[in-house]
């Protein structure tokens, strides 16, 4: 279950001194209404199905069967408090699997994110109470020493030209190496309550959970008006008024029962809201900026790139550098959910998890393909996987097995309409 990358795709961009050329033909503006408009979306659609443009809807879908299957199963499933307890379950790797994705947007890997997060996390508890140092400041050293992680392993892939698999295969190894050292013979360091466990203990009033919601889907319908403003400004043909209607119901619709169920509870976690607008903020950089489409086009070809006058090395050395900061962020939250940090922090199967979350989401492992909302749609899958086979009290032999084969199919789909993207002329 993959979406493909159906809202965004690599670009090439036009190399200094090129003849300007014109832009595409637009062709016809689909109806914005009627029976007419209704008829010419649901053609689109099915062309962009055939197309293998299949954003989404596996991941949606997938969705619907698991939550269907679990809550046959134990209707405690869809309650409120579980609901909840797989929104707080989620974040932390989510945040991670959200600098992966960048990262496969460039059609590479980062095998070390995993243990990076568990030593940022170390760090930041050895600081803040082994040698009282303000929360807030530990928070910012975890986070800043990520970030130079990420630079300096993506600068010996960049620059030096060892391959991104063996250099991050490294940090895997090295990495858990300090981590062990950062923790010294305790092996563990326990949080007191306080800024840092707040991060995923804090919950909105009812109130201010529909307004976040409010706010959040004025946005998202401003965002995809705004969007088919500047097709139509450029010359392009946008987004049919119909689909973004549907779009803008069915995140609505989304939206506002979310809030409902978590004020059912105990309100919207902190947590989850640090958690997308971070989703929120990589999906604008990546789409909505020169630096995003620069990744795109990286990732889809790299000779074209270099030759249009983009700094290849900058752009890879920082995007290695935002996936390790996202995994010490992930880090932090993962601590501050457990209430601690241990020899293991970081370790098992966060690393998987992380990159299967991305690839199941919809990114695609060839580069250049993806939406940062991947991160957001495969780390529901998998927490609900594991949620609901927790509550189901099955082996973690199976948990393990379903999950990989989920991860399976996804790049098997991706795969797959790759080669139906070629045959219809669409990369």
């Amino acid at each position: 279950m993959t979406s493909t990358g159906s809202d965004t795709s690599a670009t090439t961009p036009t190399a200094p001194g090129a003849p300007p050329t014109r832009p595409p033909d637009p062709g016809p503006i689909v109806p914005a209404g009627g029976i007419a408009g209704l008829i010419s979306l649901v053609r689109l659609v099915g062309a962009r199905l055939r197309g293998g443009e299949l954003g989404s809807l596996p991941v949606v879908l997938g969705l619907i069967v698991i939550w269907t299957v679990f809550q046959t199963q134990n209707s405690h499933f869809l309650t409120a408090n579980n609901l909840t307890n797989l929104a707080l379950q989620l974040a932390a790797t989510g945040t991670i699997a959200v600098g992966v994705f960048l990262v496969l947007l460039l059609g590479e890997i980062d095998l070390s994110v995993g243990w990076v997060s568990g030593l940022a996390a170390s760090v930041m508890a050895v600081l803040s109470v082994r040698h009282g140092w303000n929360p807030v400041l530990a928070i910012v050293a975890a986070l800043v020493l990520g970030l130079v992680i990420g630079a300096v392993q993506g600068g010996i892939f960049a620059i030096v030209g060892v391959p991104s698999f063996v250099v991050t295969l490294a940090g895997f190894i090295a990495w858990q190496g300090v981590q062990l050292k950062v923790l010294g013979s305790d092996g563990s360091i326990n949080l007191p309550d306080g800024t840092i466990t707040k991060l995923t203990s804090t919950f909105f009033t009812d109130a201010t959970g529909w307004g976040l919601a409010a706010v959040a889907i004025a946005s998202y319908v401003g965002a995809q008006l705004a969007e088919v403003r500047a097709r139509r400004a450029a010359g392009l043909r946008p987004r049919p008024l119909l689909e973004v209607a549907g779009r803008s119901a069915v995140v609505a619709a989304a939206g506002f029962v979310a809030v409902g169920v978590m004020n059912a509870d105990r309100g919207v976690p902190l947590v989850l809201v640090i958690f997308l607008a971070l989703v929120i903020i990589v999906d604008l950089v990546t789409r909505r900026t020169a630096y995003g489409r620069h990744v795109f086009a990286l990732g889809g070809n790299i000779e074209a790139t270099r030759r249009a006058g983009v700094n290849v090395a900058f752009i890879r050395i920082s995007v290695f550098a935002l996936a390790s900061g996202l995994a010490a962020a992930g880090g932090v939250l993962a601590a501050s959910r457990l209430t601690g940090v241990t020899q293991s922090t970081g370790g098992s199967d966060t690393l998987l998890n992380a990159i299967a979350a991305a690839v199941i989401g919809g990114t695609s492992l060839f580069g250049g393909r993806g939406r940062a909302w991947s991160a957001l749609l495969g780390i529901l899958v998998i927490q609900s996987i594991s949620n609901g086979m927790d509550l189901l009290g099955l082996d973690q032999s199976i948990k393990f097995i379903i999950t990989g084969s989920v991860l399976l199919a996804s790049v098997t789909l991706d795969a797959l309409a790759r080669r139906g993207r070629r045959s219809s002329g669409r990369g």
